[in-house]
């Protein structure tokens, strides 16, 4: 490795003011310079150690060693370099922010079998539906629904399209009918999801004639769990509205009936997502690779 120490304060700045302007500033150098050397040291390391969005900056697990290496006696730091990139096998502690909703990814198989094929990486799933920014809050990576990934983000389909769907128990259709537009829904018992306390219940959105439009329904019952709203359409207690595969099961038993389908499209799926791909983790790699393995050999809608 031809590695110039000079670009060593320039990271060293950075990681401790955690931004590139005030690196800068500190310096008495342009922003430019500092991510243009930050970005020679990575070359030359051969693996990221400072994950970079418009919104935040964080070191990567590399990065944190690094970090850690230069305290430790100038004579130490060219050799401890040399491992930093060295070693390509998949391995460390991979954090992955996933929705709640991501029944692909959280059903058990996809991450079962990535387990099983790496086993010298320790993986961290936080289901959560808040609208974290995954790079500040130190997460490799992220599962969301492609509509809601910020656009300097890197995503890799995990399933084909998805489509809501608005479903009951057949005794609650029995004794409430059945709905057959969704301005219907305001006379209705509604089961709603909301992604967190101080948020308000997600909308139900509908298409009619090429048209979008939300219904303003008034829940009954709120929840930001969805096994607790497939529960609660299950027993009768209302209509609720989801992600059509989460209900498929129940819908395959007859727990529960799909109504309003006319007016529910496709939309695009899910996918994993993260900062970029230069100088990419070997962890952060292999579990690029398997979820297009996997989603080859699967039929997910």
């Amino acid at each position: 490795m031809m590695l110039d120490l000079n670009l060593l304060p320039l990271f060293l700045a950075v990681a401790e003011e955690q931004s590139f302007a005030a690196a800068a500033r500190r310096l008495g150098v342009t922003r430019s310079a500092v991510s243009q050397g930050v970005q020679r040291l990575e070359n030359a390391c051969g693996i990221a150690l400072v994950v970079r969005t418009t919104r935040s900056v964080r070191l990567t697990e590399a990065g944190t060693k690094l970090l850690a290496m230069l305290s430790r006696p100038m004579a130490d730091i060219g050799a401890a370099l040399e491992d930093l990139g060295g070693d390509t096998r998949p391995a460390g502690h991979l954090k992955i922010a996933v929705t709640s909703i991501a029944d692909a990814f959280l059903s058990g198989p996809l991450l079962g079998s990535f387990a099983e094929a790496h086993p010298d990486i320790t993986i961290d799933v936080t289901v959560t539906d808040e609208t974290w920014d995954i790079v500040s809050r130190g997460f490799d990576a992220g599962v969301r629904l492609g509509e809601v990934i910020e656009r300097d983000m890197v995503a890799i389909p995990l399933t084909g399209e998805q489509c809501e769907a608005v479903v009951a128990s057949p005794a609650y259709l029995a004794s409430y009918g059945v709905p057959q537009h969704p301005t219907e829904l305001a006379g209705h018992r509604c089961i709603a999801w909301r992604p967190a306390p101080d948020e308000v219940p997600a909308p139900w959105e509908f298409e009619e004639a090429g048209r979008s439009f939300e219904v303003a329904i008034k829940p009954q019952i709120t929840t930001n769990d969805l096994r607790l709203m497939l529960r609660m359409a299950v027993a009768g207690a209302g209509l609720t509205y989801a992600v059509r595969e989460t209900f498929e099961p129940f819908i395959a038993s007859g727990d529960l009936v799909p109504v309003l389908e006319a007016y529910l499209k496709p939309y695009p799926g899910f996918y994993l997502y993260f900062p970029n791909r230069r100088n990419m983790a070997p962890k952060l790699r292999a579990l690029v690779d398997h979820v297009q393995r996997y989603r080859r050999g699967q039929s997910w809608g």
